[in-house]
Order: C-alpha cells, then sequence, then structure tokens
C-alpha cells in the first residue's frame, strides 16, 4: 500500500474530503462526548464533579496551545504530514484514557488529545490548496459543519454509553475512529506542495501558550471559585498583561508564529470576533439542552429523560448540519459568505429565543434544536471561508488555526456563563430554576445576534474570487 500522490489526490477530490471530514468528525466527538459521563467519572473515582470537570479543561487548554503551532507547522513542511502527526497524538491520548484507572492519567491523556486540535485548520489548508477553486468552499464548509455535527452526535453517543455501557467505551470509540482516518490519511489524501519557509517563533509560542492558559483556566473556574474572587480575576489580569506582551512580541521579531498585520486586516478580526461570539451561543446548548430535559417534571418543568433521550434531542441540530455546511459553501461561492454568515446568525438567535419562551412541549425543543443546528452550521462554515478568502495561501493553517481558537475561547466562556445563570436560583426541590434557563437561553441568543452586528463589520467580498494555486493551475 503506498501513499497517494498530489495527482491522484487532486483527481479525487471527494474522496479527499470525506476523508477530512472523517478526521474533524472523530475530533469534534472527543470534544463533547465527556460531557453527559463527567458525573459518572466523579462517582467512579471517587471525586467531587468540579474536580472531574478538569477532563473538559485539560483537553481545550491544550488543544488551544497546540492549534496554532501545528497550523504554523503545518503551513512550513507539510500540511497532510502534520494532519498525521495530530492524528496521531490525538489517537495516543485515547488509548492512555481508555486504558487509564484515575482521575490524573485520565486528565493527562485528555490533555494529550486536546494537542491534535490543529486537526481542523490543517484540513482546511489542505482542501485550499488541492480543491478545484469551484469545490473549495463547499469543501471548506463540509468540514467546518463537522465541529458542530460532532458535537452533537457525541451528545447522543456519550448518552447511549453511560446508560449502558462502561465509560471507557467513550475513549475507545474516539480510538476506532482515529487509527481510521489516520490509515485513510496516509493511504489516500494527497500532501500538500504550498509550503512557507522560516522557522517556529518559539518565544511566541510560549507567551501565546500562557496567555491562554491563564484566561481558560479563569473561565473555567469561575463557576467553582466565584466570578469576583481574587483567583479569577488575578488570571484574567495575568491573561490581559500576557497577550499584550505576546502582541508586542509578534510585532517585533522577525519570523513571527503569528503575522499581527494580517492579524489586524479588518476581514480578519472581525472574522475571529464572530467565530468567538458564535461559539459562545452554540457551546450553551449543549450544557443547557441536555440539563433542562432531564429535569424531572416535578420541578414544573423538563420532561425526565435518560442520558440517551436527552442526546436525541440535539439530534436535529446535528443532521440539520450535515446540510447547512455545504449548503453555506455554495452560497458564498455564489454571493459571498457575508451572507451565510448573516443567515446563520440569524437562524441561532431564533432558536434561542424560540427555546427561551417555548420549551415546555417536546416538538418545541425539536424546533429549536433544528433552528440551531441549521444557524450554527451555516455560520461555521461561512466564518472558516472568510479567513480563508482574507489570508495568502501559505498562511491559511495558522490564520485557521487562530480562528478555531477564537471558537474555542467562546465556547468556554459561553458554557460556563450558561452554567452560572442556571444555577443561581434553585426550587425547593433542589432544581434550578425554570427562569435560570430562560435567562441563559435568551443570553446565548443574544449572543448571536451580537454576531450578526459584527459580521455587518467585515468587508464586502462578493463571490469567490481566490486565485486557482499554481499547483492546480499546473495540471
Amino acid at each position: 500500500m503506498s501513499h497517494a500522490t498530489p495527482a491522484e489526490g487532486r483527481q479525487h477530490p471527494n474522496r479527499t474530503l470525506f476523508i477530512l471530514a472523517l478526521c474533524a468528525l472523530a475530533y469534534s466527538l472527543a470534544q463533547t462526548m465527556i460531557i453527559p459521563a463527567i458525573p459518572d467519572f466523579a462517582r467512579q473515582l471517587h471525586v467531587s464533579t468540579v474536580d472531574a470537570t478538569w477532563l473538559l479543561t485539560a483537553f481545550l487548554l491544550t488543544s488551544s496551545v497546540a492549534t496554532p503551532i501545528l497550523g504554523r507547522l503545518g503551513d512550513m513542511y507539510g500540511k497532510e504530514h502534520f494532519l498525521l502527526i495530530a492524528l496521531a497524538v490525538f489517537g495516543l491520548g485515547s488509548l492512555i484514557d481508555a486504558l487509564g484507572s484515575t482521575l490524573p492519567v485520565l486528565i493527562a491523556g485528555r490533555a494529550v488529545q486536546g494537542a491534535g486540535g490543529a486537526i481542523f485548520p490543517l484540513a482546511i489548508g489542505i482542501i485550499r490548496d488541492e480543491f478545484p477553486r469551484e469545490k473549495v468552499a463547499t469543501g471548506i464548509g463540509t468540514v467546518s459543519a463537522m465541529f458542530g455535527i460532532g458535537g452533537g452526535i457525541g451528545l447522543v453517543l456519550a448518552g447511549v454509553i453511560v446508560d449502558h455501557f462502561d465509560t471507557a467505551w467513550i475513549f475507545w470509540l474516539s480510538l476506532i475512529a482515529t487509527v481510521i482516518a489516520a490509515v485513510a490519511t496516509w493511504r489516500f489524501v494527497p500532501e500538500s506542495p504550498i509550503r512557507t519557509p522560516g522557522r517556529i517563533d518559539w518565544g511566541g509560542a510560549a507567551l501565546l501558550s500562557a496567555a491562554l492558559f491563564a484566561l481558560l483556566l479563569g473561565v473555567s473556574e469561575g463557576n467553582a471559585w466565584g466570578w469576583t474572587s481574587v483567583g479569577v480575576l488575578g488570571l484574567f489580569a495575568v491573561a490581559v498583561v500576557l497577550a499584550v506582551v505576546w502582541a508586542r512580541w509578534e510585532s517585533r521579531v522577525e519570523a513571527p508564529l503569528v503575522d499581527m498585520e494580517l492579524m489586524r486586516r479588518r476581514a480578519v478580526w472581525t472574522t475571529n470576533a464572530v467565530a468567538m461570539a458564535v461559539g459562545f451561543a452554540m457551546f450553551g446548548s449543549y450544557v443547557l439542552i441536555p440539563q433542562l430535559v432531564q429535569t424531572p417534571p416535578t420541578a414544573g418543568y423538563g420532561f425526565g429523560a435518560s442520558a440517551t433521550a436527552s442526546g436525541i434531542f440535539l439530534l436535529p441540530s446535528a443532521l440539520v448540519m450535515l446540510l447547512a455546511g455545504p449548503a453555506s459553501g455554495a452560497l458564498g461561492t455564489r454571493f459571498g459568505s457575508k451572507l451565510p454568515l448573516a443567515l446563520g446568525c440569524v437562524f441561532a438567535g431564533a432558536g434561542y429565543f424560540w427555546l427561551g419562551f417555548e420549551h415546555g412541549a417536546r416538538l418545541d425543543i425539536y424546533l429549536g434544536s433544528t433552528l440551531l443546528g441549521l444557524g450554527i452550521g451555516l455560520a461555521f462554515a461561512a466564518m472558516a471561508n472568510l479567513v480563508v478568502e482574507a489570508v495568502p495561501q501559505e498562511q491559511t493553517g495558522v490564520a485557521s488555526g487562530i480562528n478555531t481558537i477564537m471558537r474555542s475561547i467562546g465556547g468556554a466562556i459561553g458554557a460556563q456563563v450558561a452554567a452560572a445563570i442556571v444555577t443561581a436560583h434553585t426550587t425547593s426541590g433542589g432544581f434550578p430554576a425554570e427562569d435560570g434557563y430562560v435567562g441563559a437561553f435568551l443570553m446565548s441568543g443574544i449572543a448571536a445576534l451580537a454576531a450578526l452586528v459584527i459580521a455587518g463589520a467585515i468587508p464586502a467580498g462578493g463571490p469567490r474570487r481566490a486565485a486557482r494555486p499554481a499547483a492546480q493551475a499546473a495540471r
């Protein structure tokens, strides 16, 4: 069995797209499959739920740190090569967790898993480098939609595992999917001919890592320590200081990890701001909907759903994203990616406002979930295409990586703030008050509308006019 040549890969873009989507799905499943199982891990390992939440926090931290570094290395030395490395690292983390039996080992495995976070930007870079021009937007839309699709499907699978199997199967499934994706990538995905000579800015990488660590640690521990506690406010202050130092460093170093001049382009920073707002809104649904539907009706709301059934409520969202991602790319090709981004923000906002006011029947939840899937699928795909359109081809990996980080940061903040609002008030039975869910849904809806406002500042680009890569023109 031999490695695919670039010529062979370019002749089969649909096959390459399927494999890249599988890589993205394997990673995105791991982001949310852990969420419904955190209480079970706490019981099995005899630790508090707060301690068990580090299984999510560790993944998020290392993902945010590793994504731009591996994205930059992919730009320099080959995106397919580093996609395989990212998959191998992710698979190793899955194996550690599948075999682990103590919380420190599981946290370490999740940290290793998260280090594979560059899978998304590397896959997007391969599409831009290798696909015919008319297929680039739809391809990027499909891979980007996997971020949300995998998140929704992950909750469904996790519910089944929690109710019927050992929790280790969460990690075994991740490992199986990753092995299949890695073998298919090695066999059929071509290596990109696009290279960016240079070297890694390790000083910038260290400063960025420290800033992200301080920020995400503060966000993750906000509910446990208190949002106005000295520890949380101190971490936020450290994050701001380090971010300023990092930006100054990157502006002066000869070969920066992130080109700050590029990041200051209006098309780039506005799209990254939208990514944070949409991520904030999306992760709220992952926290809110399963908790609401699992609440017993004796609380005055909820359906008493099992973990499996609660995941089913999010299934319409995941299924709609399968269509929304490619549709976003097609709309972007014809009308420009701002249109599907705006439509995505509108649909996501409508879904949250609907759930805020109408959640008394199962059909209400299904309808809200469908609107969210349509909106988030359109928006994620459009954001990825906007970033790709705004940067030189040789910087696709690192620019897409920064956009992925902004989305993850927004998601981390959104999930924690939503949880804080829901748990602020409880009923006499010990359940969160219904008003908490109403407030959290409305907050997420407002975040989606804020994304819509910011999207209005993105420069109008019209239909894609990206130049055909030299490698394709030479065919």
